[in-house]
């Protein structure tokens, strides 16, 4: 009988268990005999590598000794290259002694920041020397250096992972596609853009341009009007997901490639904008008759109905989320998601739930799929209006991640979220206050919280610091802009909680969306000290008084905020 793949990963798991439970069992050993840690023999530190980074082996045993150089060279680790937030003259050390002597059976590597890009591959050219390299990620990457690169990737014999996020706003899909599928062997691509013109069309001969790609991530606006061709050029694709297929008014003048039959296809998620159902039913016609999982955001439950019966008859999955205006006026958000309690949807297993905020009125809501979806990403609406929508409740266990959308929490609050680890807030309300804090405890567990993006403007400092109070674990905050009073950095001192929250976070990477000034930096100093990575903007003319400030601060303060300034 053949495994599946739930089974094959339950298999690899217990595995890793019983070698961790070895391993410790090893060094309990080891341990009870008292012996030093130079007792213990290879194999064990092998095992112990397994659980660390590579720049933590190396800055943790290189340079101990001759044998635990040795040890740090020849570990399989050293194929899989993901360098942590560390400065510039740390990791031209780390990269001259691991990454340069080992460049050549590297198969994984995963560069975030620009500059490291630059010491790695001082020349596009150098990139050649990795001639190993299978998977490559690139963050943050500038589109001058993608072009530049490009030409080499050609010429990489086992590249067949792509992952690149590009910081500029692209000129042409056309050219960055092209290149894109000219990659003989790529099977995996994940690309991340921003584009002012969503509207160019994009036409890849054929005869030039077969796609080998299998798992195809788009995350950027793309025009409907040529998804026909992007499907034309992918003939082995298996899984596709775009978060943004966006609609057109331009007219097409270049003719559209005959559909072919994408025979591997069994996996779509699209997130549809503006698109006419009678456009999009011709695409699914064309390329979806083996799909088997479908996620959608569009919302008419006799057309997909008609559709998934008579052109998707492999069709298990239909996970559908559909948020905002029905855009019909003479029936209500309830008319529209009722047809979806027909037998035909009961039969196949697919249900379905809805929430919605009353006071956006009667045509708007969120609707979407539940069991035996698990959901690891949330979106979650409260409502000002006591008066609750009854609705199906779903499992929410599963969710690690969770968007509270909300014109101000009240008490109707129906969910608890006992797993989240991620939070994100956007409130419409300016009142935020001590008990809104205390509803957001009866939603999520705030202790458990790591990363904490706050979506909204005019946050007052002291719900920041209440909430932080509450949340002592979140290492990574995002905000949207800081707090207008923050510039009386006296005030906040003087405050008890500020005191216990400034010395007791643990925040280690903070983001601020817009402009922060001169004035600001105190505070982002003194409330988080523990600061290794701080993503902002600032203002030209204040360039030269902010790094004078950083430079004349106390080090102990900003210590580690300095050891990670490239």
């Amino acid at each position: 009988m053949q495994r599946t793949k739930q089974q094959e990963k339950d298999i690899e798991q217990n595995l890793r268990r019983i070698q961790k439970l070895q391993l410790e069992n090893s060094v309990t050993k080891i341990n009870s005999n008292k012996y030093t840690m130079e007792d213990f023999p290879n194999e064990i530190f092998y095992e112990i590598f397994e659980y660390l980074d590579l720049y933590d082996i190396y800055k943790g045993f290189y340079n101990l000794n001759t044998r635990f150089r040795d040890l740090t060279i020849h570990a399989n680790v050293l194929t899989k290259i993901n360098p942590s937030i560390m400065s510039n003259s740390n990791f031209k050390d780390y990269y001259q002694n691991i990454v340069k002597p080992n460049q050549k059976q590297i198969n994984f590597l995963r560069l975030i920041n620009p500059f490291v890009i630059n010491i790695i591959f001082p020349s596009p050219r150098t990139i050649l020397n990795f001639n190993s390299l299978e998977t490559l990620i690139l963050d943050n990457l500038h589109n001058k250096k993608f072009d530049e690169f490009f030409d080499h990737f050609m010429h990489l014999p086992n590249l067949h992972s792509l992952n690149i996020s590009l910081t500029e706003c692209i000129k042409s899909l056309y050219i960055l596609f092209c290149q894109i599928f000219r990659l003989p062997k790529l099977k995996y691509c994940k690309i991340e853009y921003y584009s002012e013109n969503n509207e160019e069309p994009l036409y890849i001969d054929l005869n030039y341009n077969c796609s080998s790609i299998e798992h195809l991530i788009i995350n950027g606006p793309f025009p409907f009007n040529t998804f026909n061709n992007l499907l034309c050029c992918l003939p082995k694709l298996k899984h596709l997901s775009m978060n943004s297929i966006v609609g057109s008014q331009m007219i097409s003048e270049i003719q559209e490639l005959s559909p072919i039959e994408l025979k591997y296809f069994k996996h779509i998620s699209l997130k549809i904008d503006y698109i006419h159902f009678g456009k999009f039913e011709k695409i699914v016609k064309d390329f979806f008759h083996h799909v088997q999982t479908r996620d959608v955001r569009s919302l008419d439950a006799k057309q997909y109905q008609e559709l998934i019966t008579s052109y998707m008859p492999y069709l298990r999955i239909f996970d559908i989320n559909h948020e905002y205006s029905i855009g019909k006026n003479d029936l209500t958000y309830h008319d529209i998601i009722n047809q979806f309690n027909s037998s035909f949807w009961i039969e196949n297993k697919w249900f379905f739930t809805h929430q919605h905020r009353r006071t956006l009125g009667p045509h708007t809501g969120i609707f979407y799929s539940t069991a035996p979806y698990r959901r690891k990403y949330y979106t979650y609406y409260l409502t000002l209006n006591n008066e609750v929508c009854s609705h199906i409740q779903e499992n929410v266990n599963s969710v690690k991640h969770l968007h509270i959308v909300s014109q101000g929490i009240q008490n109707n609050v129906l969910n608890y979220f006992p797993n989240v680890n991620q939070l994100s807030i956007r409130y419409i309300s300016k009142k935020q206050n001590e008990s809104t804090i205390a509803i957001l405890q009866r939603i999520v567990p705030l202790k458990q919280l790591t990363t904490l993006f706050i979506k909204y403007i005019d946050l007052p400092v002291e719900y920041l610091i209440k909430l932080l109070y509450f949340a002592p674990n979140v290492h990574t905050l995002n905000l949207i802009e800081l707090p207008s009073s923050v510039t009386d950095l006296k005030l906040i001192k003087e405050n008890e909680t500020s005191k216990c929250v400034s010395n007791m976070n643990k925040i280690e990477n903070l983001t601020i969306r817009r402009w922060i000034t001169f004035y600001e930096i105190p505070f982002i100093l003194h409330f988080f000290p523990k600061l290794k990575y701080l993503k902002t903007q600032i203002l030209t003319h204040e360039t030269r008084k902010i790094i004078r400030l950083l430079l004349s601060e106390t080090r102990n303060r900003i210590r580690n905020l300095l050891k990670t300034t490239p």
